[in-house]
């Protein structure tokens, strides 16, 4: 079995769930990020934010954000990446699961955000993580990478996919080395 397992899918199709589903069922300690949308009163998204599972936050992409970095219509805040989501992915002392949810084009932006990306999926650390479906050639890459399980998240499956996981990652025994 290859440790690193990263999902990819449509947005919206339910990659960030699956993954959160597996980090509460499974009983190995997890070091990462989630990233969530942001939504105004009316229902319309306005951005992004990056949640480690430490408990920190902060705001990954906005609307109206004055970045020189941009997707579409939000700017991004690579400050929040540099400190949030490379922080809480770097490789630290011990076996834990490492969850990166995104490896994406906003913060694919980060140089820092791609060397620890690439460090953690190096490391004797399981990684659980999302890519986007296209994208830079530091996506395409990683996308390509023969330690990876690259597995698309769709309507059909994403039910049975955080248990299919959880097993998975239990057969590996990873559960077991701490």
């Amino acid at each position: 079995m290859k440790k690193n397992i990263l999902l990819t899918g449509v947005p919206g199709c339910g990659k960030t769930t699956v993954i959160r589903k597996v980090v509460s069922s499974l009983e190995i300690p997890a070091r990462g990020f989630y990233t969530a949308e942001e939504r105004s009163s009316d229902g319309r998204r306005t951005g992004f934010s990056i949640r480690t599972l430490d408990g920190r936050s902060g705001t990954l992409a906005k609307v109206g954000l004055n970045s020189p970095w941009q997707v579409g219509r939000y700017g991004v805040d690579l400050q929040s990446v540099d400190h949030l989501a490379v922080e809480s992915i770097e490789v630290r002392e011990g076996i834990y699961l490492i969850v990166i949810d995104e490896i994406g084009k906003m913060e694919c932006f980060s140089s820092r955000f791609r060397n620890v990306v690439e460090a953690a999926l190096d490391s004797s650390n399981p990684v659980l993580g999302t890519v986007a479906v296209g994208g830079s050639e530091f996506i395409r890459k990683i996308r390509t990478r023969p330690d990876i399980d690259l597995m698309e998240v769709t309507r059909e499956n994403r039910d049975r996919l955080p248990e299919d996981l959880v097993a998975r990652f239990t057969a590996s025994g990873i559960d077991r080395e701490n």
